[in-house]
């Protein structure tokens, strides 16, 4: 069995020895003394530098420690987009000793009542824009306390007036909603007493609770503890190391920072180091997005696939100065090699993708630096072990393909209240399961073939629809795709493609050419539907899995 481990099992590099961290919190008053004047976060027009993140969070954290009943261990959830509020109220719940809950700010009040539910909420800070939701569902949580705030809480008068009326009275995106024991945001801020009474967290103290809902099923709190966060932190701070300047780069943030991928990258790493998140709030809207990007000399983009296949396609975009980006970094969904390689002939800055969880905090595997391979996920971080397993849970050799298992210091502890589904998913050693068909090579080298649950069987053979939307993606016309399986009587099932184009000429008759110069006649879509957008997660990550569900029915088989 040693010997069968020592073939089957890759191995990062051990984890250097580093200033050590008790807490998250540990990380930012470090970095807050450290880095005190440099900018911090920056949004629409207006930053914090480290000293004023620091005070803000502790004001924040005063508030709920000595004006409400909530108790170390407590949960507290923060439903934000990407404003300067974000950190200051999360680094502020942590410092308090509570559990942030990150959650949607999309989503429906039922949504919104199955995780306060589900995690047992206390306390929540809400933005305005969706306080209706939460006014909708209230009484059948356990919350408490609700702090409401607006999109410029933060800046300025003058300017946090101007944006403030304007969403509620010029714009109309303020609902009416009853929420008459809400305290605003500011108001917190101007509590200065002490936070003696909260005790100081340690490693394995839970720090964030983090909903995924994987494939399938409902939503599943991953209990990722302080130790895990800082792991993961100094795994991604490892693998950079020599890249990146402490305190000199500027980084863009258009994912949502209550994604554990932004979460950690932005939050935490990007903190740690002194460096400086520009926050984008809404990156769907590409023209002020790109603006925003104009101002600023950037040197670090943090994005998904559709994110860089979208600008890539922008005028405005590629007349941007690029002189100063070094790193460009993917995560979230699998990476296409046509548009990779379009953004670094646009932007002359190679595309590094990463590879990760929920349940691992996220970060996995990264493509080195210096040894970036398109159609790979890189190698393990740190300390991190990865194999790969059969249906019936015999751990393969490497080169084959199987199921990705994941052990390291960043794995969660489980997902809470919920010990099946935990030990469906984390083995007792430690291992837990991604859900994601790998081969990882000698090299160590992981290249991700599909979703398990997105395979798709024709006639026997295995289909990975990864494959055949990089082929899709790979024609000029075409913006987006997206391939799932759909039951079919002859084959078992059928490849279908969805796809997103820029020209109305291009039919399904030249898109199966076009396929059929590249894939072999099995993996050939036999359907063709084009669409205007693709459904798509708060990320901004395609679901397959409701396009398949909606093909399916229409099918009726």
């Amino acid at each position: 069995m040693t010997e069968q481990a020592q073939v089957s099992t890759v191995s990062g590099p051990p984890l250097k020895n580093e200033q050590g961290y008790a807490s998250i919190m540990d990380v930012i008053e470090t970095a807050s003394q450290r880095y005190a004047a440099h900018p911090a976060f920056s949004c629409m027009g207006h930053t914090l530098n480290y000293t004023e993140l620091d005070r803000l969070s502790r004001r924040f954290a005063s508030w709920l420690v000595n004006e409400t009943s909530l108790e170390p261990g407590d949960r507290f959830a923060v439903l934000l987009p990407n404003v300067l509020q974000y950190p200051v109220a999360v680094f502020g719940a942590l410092r308090a000793g509570l559990v942030v809950v990150n959650t949607n700010p999309l989503y429906t009040p039922e949504e919104i009542q199955h995780q306060f539910e589900d995690a047992g909420v206390k306390g929540a800070l809400i933005f305005a824009h969706m306080a209706d939701k939460l006014d909708k569902v209230i009484e059948k949580t356990q919350v408490a306390h609700v702090v409401i705030t607006e999109i410029a809480d933060l800046h300025p008068g003058p300017k946090r007036w101007f944006y403030n009326l304007g969403a509620k009275y010029v714009k109309r995106l303020v609902p009416k909603y009853r929420l008459p024991n809400a305290v605003r945001f500011r108001t917190t801020l101007a509590n200065t007493g002490n936070t003696d009474r909260a005790p100081r967290r340690d490693g394995d103290d839970l720090a964030v609770l983090q909903y995924t809902g994987g494939t399938t099923g409902v939503a599943k709190g991953a209990m990722l503890s302080h130790r895990n966060l800082i792991a993961n932190m100094l795994q991604t701070g490892q693998v950079l190391e020599g890249m990146l300047k402490e305190g000199r780069e500027t980084i863009i943030a258009p994912l949502p920072v209550y994604h554990i991928y932004t979460f950690t990258l932005n939050c935490m790493f990007a903190c740690k180091t002194g460096n400086h998140s520009i926050l984008i709030p809404n990156p769907r809207d590409l023209d002020g997005f790109v603006k925003t990007l104009h101002k600023h000399s950037f040197s670090v983009f943090i994005g998904l696939n559709t994110l860089f296949a979208a600008l890539s396609k922008r005028d405005d975009f590629k007349a941007l100065d690029f002189s100063n980006l070094r790193m460009s970094v993917s995560g979230g969904m699998a990476l296409s090699s046509a548009v990779a390689q379009r953004w670094e002939a646009i932007t002359n800055c190679q595309i590094l993708e990463g590879y990760g969880m929920t349940e691992t905090s996220p970060v996995v595997c990264v493509n080195p630096p210096e040894d970036i391979r398109l159609g790979t996920i890189g190698r393990p971080v740190a300390d991190t072990q990865l194999k790969v397993i059969d249906d019936a849970g015999e751990t393969l050799d490497i080169g084959a393909s199987g199921e990705l298992c994941v052990k390291g210091p960043q794995v969660m502890k489980g997902y809470w209240n919920r010990p099946e589904d935990t030990a469906k998913a984390l083995s007792a050693d430690g291992w837990v399961k991604s859900g994601d068909i790998a081969v990882i090579a000698e090299d160590g080298f992981v290249r991700i073939v599909d979703r398990k649950k997105d395979m798709i069987i024709v006639s026997g053979f295995n289909v990975y629809p990864n494959e055949i939307e990089d082929v899709l993606m790979a024609h000029p016309d075409i913006i987006e795709a997206a391939v799932v399986g759909i039951p079919d009587e002859a084959s078992g099932e059928a490849v279908k493609a969805f796809i997103v184009t820029k020209d109305d000429r291009l039919d399904q008759a030249k898109v199966r050419a076009w396929c059929k110069e590249r894939l072999t006649g099995y993996k050939l879509p036999r359907h063709v539907e084009f669409r205007n957008e693709l459904p798509k997660s708060n990320v901004g990550k395609v679901l397959r899995r409701e396009l398949r569900d909606e093909a399916r029915q229409k099918s009726h088989v």
